[in-house]
């Protein structure tokens, strides 16, 4: 079974289903829609919705497939480094959401502009990665180790819970859980208003 797998993902990788088909459908499905939605060139004119996104669409990946693009600045190659981890950051958050929603649907959705913000940060991250703009700290650093960050996390997550437990009780709007409150309700308000 495993082998039959990967014979056709040897074949998809041939054939430029991952250097071509997939990026283009990719890119035309989110300018199109984009398009859709913002009516930019007119109501009801759907054609030019298609060309324009088509031809955005090619201009994508053309250029990848002809090898014209600058060493390390190739949008299909930034794309399919980024949207794997982009994925996991998604799936991520939905989790949390969803784990959130187990203690309460307030607690849950004043969390959402946190969550969101903190994705989007990820996002941010990956793709500026993707593009080589920074590296982690294993580069600036000779003694910084994959397993000194995951050690890091873990201590950060695992102090954050024990100070939740144990700290005293404060009044309505103090402390952190005041503060993302508070938080939560600037974002909210920021983003009813876009």
């Amino acid at each position: 079974m495993v082998n039959t797998l990967g014979t056709i993902g040897t074949y998809f990788q041939t054939v430029g289903l991952l250097d071509f088909f997939l990026p283009f459908i990719l890119v035309f499905t989110i300018v199109y829609a984009t398009l859709a939605k913002i009516k930019i060139l007119g109501e009801g004119k759907k054609q030019f919705n298609v060309i324009v996104a088509l031809v955005l669409a090619l201009l994508f990946v053309v250029p990848h497939i002809m090898g014209t693009y600058p060493l390390g600045y190739d949008p299909v190659q930034v794309m399919n480094n980024a949207l794997p981890s982009i994925s996991l950051v998604s799936v991520a958050a939905i989790m949390v959401l969803l784990l959130m929603g187990i203690f309460g649907t307030k607690f849950a959705a004043g969390a959402v502009p946190l969550v969101a913000l903190v994705a989007l940060g990820f996002v941010v991250y990956i793709f500026g990665a993707s593009l080589n703009l920074w590296t982690g700290p294993y580069d600036a650093f000779s003694w910084w180790t994959p397993d000194l960050s995951e050690l890091l996390v873990v201590v950060l997550v695992f102090g954050l819970v024990i100070w939740l437990i144990v700290k005293e009780p404060t009044a309505e709007g103090r402390g952190m859980m005041g503060m993302l409150k508070k938080g939560a309700q600037i974002l909210k308000s920021g983003f009813e208003k876009v």
